[in-house]
């Protein structure tokens, strides 16, 4: 569901606004920038869901024994 905001801004900055990203995208510019900053991310359910893809568990172990394995060798 989207709500619709009405925010005053300088003409310099709309201006920019216009000519870097584009009529029709300013909106979704803006919320990509303002979502980190406002919505917190759940990773402690994130890490648990990762956890149960055990084919992405048994990648990540075989990157990780490799990385470690190559940087044993150069030392």
């Amino acid at each position: 569901m989207q709500k619709k905001l009405t925010i005053t801004i300088d003409e310099e900055v709309y201006t920019g606004l216009y000519q870097v990203v584009g009529p029709g995208k300013i909106s979704r510019f803006i919320e990509n920038l303002l979502r980190p900053h406002v919505i917190k991310p759940a990773l402690e359910e994130a890490y648990k869901e990762m956890a149960q893809d055990r084919e992405r568990e048994s990648e990540a172990l075989e990157w990780s024994e490799t990385t470690f394995r190559d940087i044993h060798e150069e030392g």
